[in-house]
């Protein structure tokens, strides 16, 4: 292999690798849209981030249904669920509601 085949195969390698590593972040975003936060669903240590004092982010809530712990659900189904789409009080465990 000649010296300059080589330079070419890796550059045209880190092209496709940087092409690959931005995709998932693509995907990511696109997805972000589809997604809510839910408050007073997730079971204790489940949340996907910051449950009050006292926790920083995901996996830190100390009770099922923590109202200020929230868990990434499906766009329009967190009311649906019993949950809050705002923090709220208490750790009742959520009623699902019917549309």
């Amino acid at each position: 292999m000649k010296p300059t085949t080589g330079i070419a195969a890796a550059a045209a390698t880190l092209a496709a690798a940087a092409l690959l590593a931005a995709s998932p972040a693509s995907a990511a975003g696109e997805n972000a849209g589809a997604k809510e936060k839910c408050y007073g669903v997730a079971l204790a240590g489940k949340n996907d981030c910051a449950a009050g004092p006292g926790t920083s982010c995901a996996g830190t809530s100390t009770v099922n249904y923590q109202g200020n712990a929230w868990k990434f659900v499906a766009a329009g189904t967190c009311v649906s669920q019993g949950g809050s789409l705002t923090p709220k009080a208490g750790n009742e465990r959520p009623v699902p509601r019917r549309s």
